[in-house]
């Protein structure tokens, strides 16, 4: 199946793309696209990977869903289009950034810049139907990006691996600790954030491991 994505990624996916279950999740997802309204538009589905490749990855954000708002999704995990409102859970990712670094917010939502600089803002699905969250959920997304974490985990070193909530973390399990570093701390949503994402310092420690490793910082 020929499958528009990053030729870094695409030369390592290819075997998932040829499996039984991809076939069955690209005819859903065709269809839903058809059929229904659909996040985020369809040639932004991949744009996680096309934003950073496979060579660069110095840090992985793992989402659940993409945002199912009107304009919200592009295809970054928390992130959204230029002069979209920032939804809550990326203004306490925001927040924190701010109480770590002592950057101030900014005025853009859009998560883009840091995956030019080798952060991969995955989602563990990849498509949502309109104000219906988990609605393409448990239909072989998540087969391919456990997938896309084993890859980077077996054939990458020294990444950091940013785990927020249960979801994330149990998504997580997979990856080999004795050579990436792991950080886990509760979900950045509302519903969470003061249970421990508020400081959890991740953003300094991420760039202090990466320092330590000869690596360049994130400009987060």
């Amino acid at each position: 199946m020929d499958v528009k994505i990053a030729p870094s990624w695409k030369d390592r996916l290819a075997d998932e793309f040829n499996k039984p279950y991809f076939k069955t999740l690209i005819n859903f997802v065709k269809q839903e696209y058809q059929t229904q309204t659909v996040y985020p538009p369809g040639k932004e589905i991949f744009n996680a990977f096309d934003a950073c490749d496979f060579s660069d990855v110095k840090v992985v954000i793992l989402g659940q869903d993409p945002y199912h708002g009107a304009g919200q999704a592009n295809g970054l995990c928390f992130s959204v289009h230029d002069g979209i409102r920032m939804p809550p859970s990326l203004v306490n990712i925001f927040k924190e950034i701010l109480a770590d670094l002592g950057k101030p917010l900014p005025s853009t939502g859009n998560l883009e810049r840091w995956a030019r600089q080798g952060v991969l803002l995955l989602n563990a699905t990849l498509t949502v139907r309109a104000s219906s969250p988990g609605s393409h959920q448990n239909k072989g997304w998540e087969t391919f990006t456990d997938a896309v974490i084993k890859h980077i985990s077996d054939e990458r070193q020294h990444v950091v691996f940013l785990l927020w909530g249960s979801y994330a973390q149990k998504k997580g399990e997979v990856i080999d600790r004795s050579k990436h570093l792991v950080l886990m701390s509760p979900h950045p949503s509302p519903f969470s954030a003061d249970r421990g994402f508020f400081g959890n310092k991740h953003f300094s420690k991420t760039n202090e491991y990466l320092v330590r490793q000869g690596l360049t910082p994130i400009e987060w």
